[in-house]
């Protein structure tokens, strides 16, 4: 049986992982959308990906969140 969930939030660590290696955003930026991602969740408001909370952060660009999602392999429409 496969866990969605868990599949979601390794995709997560991994997304953030990358922008912080390629120089789009600092460790602490990450902790802090990994922060926000989790609280949203407890409080069972609607699950957003890390970029989105970056980009609505300030922390990344769209363009940025599109080149981590291409390193992925997961060429996708970001500004959705």
């Amino acid at each position: 049986m496969s866990d969605k969930k868990g599949e979601i939030a390794h995709s997560e660590v991994r997304f953030g992982h990358i922008a912080v290696q390629e120089g789009f955003i600092a460790l602490e930026q990450l902790l802090v959308a990994l922060k926000t991602q989790v609280e949203d969740d407890i409080a069972e408001e609607p699950h957003r990906l890390l970029g989105r909370i970056l980009c609505e952060q300030g922390a990344m660009t769209w363009p940025q969140v599109g080149k981590v999602l291409l390193i992925l392999g997961k060429p996708e429409d970001v500004s959705k």
